[in-house]
């Protein structure tokens, strides 16, 4: 069914649901809510300051608007009669939305902050009627064009309109006794009561991670033997060349290159994870391996998630490789340029192409792929992987992730790969002291000094935040706001230049400012994450990470990991007065592996596995910590489910086509 055909949806409307990747009705109702708001009275006897509130009554005055910053900010204020007592109400920026709405006699719900010593409430939102019963009310990810309550209110109106389809095979539903899928659907967008809600989220949740799992399972169960390319390569070139390096591998690398050689010169096709810590050494391997390759004459490809970073590849590979012809395949290029470097791939004059996801683009037309490496692998989505891979005739596949995942997980969620792991940093490179500080005035001057310190020394610093502009509904730290205090605190040395970079910027901006960070014209880099993935900068030796508590602690050592990448003496300043508990993990190793043990033991897999809506971990409502026993459930009923005659009989078709396609890609 088309978004067109559903009442209340107009082109607009269709438009805006497009942008936040809905175009179907059977989008409609798979686009699950992330959270639940729930909304029961509150007491306001048992309230404490600054604790939430739900409350409802009359509004007594009409609405009193201030505009700051022009009109884009205001606070709206009017008094509320909660029939036990009277109170100020204040909410902002809503007034271009709801003022006139706002009538005196009007009867309302307000959910905000409750300042007791003023008898005020501070509203971070307002819903018109009062409290009759306990409410829970879905909430959506949505964009300031299409709100949340939109979002809900379409959907209700679609949900009989729609076909469910049944993911999980029958034997297993009467085996765990689940309810219906279609009930299951109707519950989680419109709860009547939390029993049957947590009934319709693990119902749901076992379907995602069923079919997660049935796929990994029949990609394992499926490799053939002798899908391989036939290759022949003396070792002794490979090892004469590793001793012609400038510097010495260490034990895990030259482990994971035996194990990738291995893979390479045998019958079966290659599908391997290599994973390390940023600094580990993953991408010389990955260069080794692009090597091997071409020694059995066989074109390589490296993609990576960013020009810059693919830049940097291509500089760095030229060193070590000269004499190979190797090609750099970007988003934008001159055309003439572009077009040479698309015939020499496709003449096959091009050894190793390096690029980012234009290598996939439809233009792209390779001789003889033989391997195809992603680095970052968990920021492309299995469809761009799967386009690379099809490039080719049987390429070998490796993936590579500086995001060490602990190792239960790893043989569960990566079942149908092998994974060599890189856990020993090569010689020379420092452990980066991380320190933890608070706000105190002795604090900011301790790390300033630092900074100052550094500086000084000709050494250059990051400075990250985690919003780009300011809320109000969270305190925290913004890349300008930082700008401005630094700016303050060093006035006294002009010299010294400050750059902002962060993702709202254009990739242009983007590299522009990077580059100039490289060389040396900028020495503190105020940025959001996005330098979490991207250039070496040898001489920056010092990170500062502003309100770190609302990171998760792998992300932290990503970006830890951005500093330390030379034998300077490097550091890393956690700024926080909350979770300082958690963040002392940090103070205390710079191993990734186990700070993501840590990590997933805290927070569960979205911040081990990166960007939760790419790649294979994009469940929409399981999480693989907290749903972890779930998740080894789905793995052995799905592993039993493809060795049964149900499967082969195929009574649940859809199941298995999802296999299918998924085989495909991966």
């Amino acid at each position: 069914m088309q978004l067109g055909e559903i009442k209340g949806i107009g082109l607009t409307t269709e438009k805006y649901l497009n942008e936040l990747g809905i175009y179907t009705g059977e989008d409609l109702i798979n686009y699950y809510p992330f959270r639940y708001e729930i909304i029961e009275k509150t007491n306001i006897d048992d309230l404490k300051d600054g604790d939430k509130i739900i409350i409802d009554g009359t509004i007594e005055s009409l609405p009193n608007v201030i505009y700051f910053r022009g009109k884009n900010k205001n606070k709206m204020s009017f008094t509320l009669n909660t029939g036990d007592f009277i109170t100020k109400i204040d909410i902002f920026n809503r007034a271009n939305y709801i003022k006139d709405k706002l009538l005196i006699g009007t009867q309302i719900t307000v959910i905000g902050k409750y300042d007791r010593k003023h008898n005020s409430i501070t509203a971070s939102d307002i819903k018109f009627g009062l409290i009759e019963k306990t409410v829970i009310e879905p909430v959506y990810h949505s964009s300031f064009k299409i709100n949340s309550t939109k979002i809900s209110k379409i959907i209700k109106k679609t949900l009989d309109k729609v076909k469910v389809l049944d993911y999980i095979p029958k034997s297993i539903c009467e085996k765990y006794n689940f309810m219906d899928k279609e009930r299951a659907v109707k519950i989680i967008h419109n709860p009547q009561d939390k029993r049957s809600l947590n009934k319709a989220l693990e119902r749901l949740k076992y379907e995602e991670l069923f079919n997660f799992m049935l796929k990994i399972n029949y990609l394992k169960n499926s490799k053939k033997q002798g899908d391989g390319l036939e290759r022949k390569v003396d070792y002794k070139k490979v090892t004469d060349f590793i001793e012609t390096l400038p510097f010495e591998l260490t034990k895990d690398q030259d482990k994971s290159i035996q194990d990738i050689y291995n893979d390479l010169i045998s019958k079966n096709r290659m599908n391997r994870l290599l994973q390390g810590d940023v600094g580990s050494g993953k991408t010389v391997v990955a260069f080794i391996a692009l090597y091997i390759n071409y020694l059995s004459k066989y074109q390589g490809a490296l993609m990576a998630p960013t020009e810059i970073l693919a830049q940097q590849h291509f500089n760095n590979i030229k060193k070590i490789l000269p004499s190979l012809n190797i090609v750099l395949l970007k988003g934008k290029m001159k055309a003439k340029e572009k077009r040479e470097t698309l015939e020499q791939i496709e003449k096959g004059q091009a050894n190793i192409i390096i690029g980012t996801h234009a290598l996939i683009s439809e233009d792209v037309t390779y001789k003889n792929l033989g391997l195809v490496i992603t680095d970052e692998q968990h920021r492309f989505g299995v469809n761009q992987r799967g386009n690379l891979k099809n490039k080719g005739i049987n390429p070998d596949i490796l993936y590579m992730s500086a995001t060490p995942i602990p190792r239960t997980y790893a043989l569960t969620l990566y079942g149908d790969m092998d994974i060599s792991s890189i856990k020993t940093m090569p010689n020379g490179r420092k452990p980066v002291e991380t320190i933890l500080l608070g706000s105190s005035k002795e604090d900011i001057n301790k790390y300033l000094s630092m900074m100052l310190r550094e500086m000084k020394n000709g050494h250059q610093i990051y400075a990250v935040a985690p919003l780009v502009e300011e809320s109000e509904k969270i305190d925290l730290k913004n890349v300008y706001e930082i700008e401005e205090n630094l700016k303050k605190a060093f006035k006294k040395f002009p010299d010294y230049k400050i750059g902002i970079i962060h993702g709202k910027m254009k990739p242009e901006e983007k590299d522009k400012v990077m580059k100039e960070f490289k060389d040396n014209k900028i020495q503190i880099l105020i940025s959001t994450t996005v330098i979490e993935v991207g250039v070496d900068v040898e001489n920056a030796t010092m990170m500062i990470i502003y309100d770190s508590f609302r990171f998760g602690l792998s992300a932290l050592h990503q970006l830890r990991g951005r500093v330390g990448r030379n034998d300077l003496d490097s550091y890393c300043v956690l700024l926080s007065d909350k979770e300082t508990k958690r963040l002392d993990v940090l103070t205390k190793t710079n191993d990734g592996f186990k700070v993501s043990e840590e990590d997933f033991k805290l927070r569960g897999g979205g911040d081990i596995f990166g960007i939760r809506q790419s790649g294979d971990m994009n469940f929409k409502l399981a999480d693989i910590k907290n749903d972890f026993e779930l998740l080894l459930k789905a793995k052995e009923d799905s592993a039993r489910f493809i060795k049964s005659q149900e499967f082969e009989e195929d009574i649940n078709k859809h199941i298995k086509e999802e296999a299918l396609n998924s085989s495909n890609q991966d």
